[in-house]
């Protein structure tokens, strides 16, 4: 058996651009919920069950909050749909299994404990969830892969074109490479 290594061990030119991964858990933003649903396979497919109510109309898993529409969003690839956020509105995601979609959020919300927190991760890519977006987090959502993707969202609230509750602030807010595909 060799002795371990060292920093020393590894050649100058290198060292100095050696970095970890960091694996620990990330914090979550204060009120965002992501809800594992049941997902049935077989060999000729799969079944999701998106959403069961309650007798008050209230999502399931999801106490108080009861979707007023439901959309769906085809995605194209290279398509960003970022940044804004809601004053009334409240959303609940979901992204099929066999797809995926790169998700931004960040807590906008004067005296949220979360206050500047922000979270980037995949929806769908193998796993039936759906993701809760409270009102005054900002999201956004980008297909950076090549083949179109699909978002499916609930909504506590119609869409009303002549009073949109969709505040927009710039695609780049947190940088431009942040919709980039991490490397490495």
């Amino acid at each position: 058996m060799t002795k371990p290594l060292s920093p020393s061990d590894i050649h100058d030119r290198y060292r100095d651009q050696i970095t970890t991964q960091d694996y620990s858990g990330r914090v979550r933003i204060d009120g965002v919920q992501i809800v594992d649903l049941r997902r049935f396979v077989e060999d000729g497919g799969s079944f999701c069950e998106l959403a069961r109510f309650d007798d008050k109309g209230e999502l399931v898993g999801l106490p108080g909050f009861r979707p007023s529409q439901v959309n769906a969003s085809e995605m194209l690839p290279g398509t960003i749909k970022a940044f804004h956020l809601h004053y009334n509105q409240e959303d609940a995601w979901f992204v099929s299994p066999s797809q995926r979609l790169l998700v931004g959020l960040k807590d906008l919300r004067e005296g949220s404990p979360t206050l500047n927190v922000s979270m980037r991760f995949v929806l769908g890519d193998g796993r039936a969830q759906l993701l809760y977006i409270p009102r005054g987090v900002l999201h956004g959502v980008a297909n950076v892969w090549s083949d179109p993707s699909t978002i499916l969202y609930f909504v506590n609230q119609c869409f009303d074109a002549a009073d949109p509750d969709e505040r927009r602030l710039p695609w780049d807010l947190m940088g431009a490479d942040f919709w980039e595909l991490q490397k490495g």
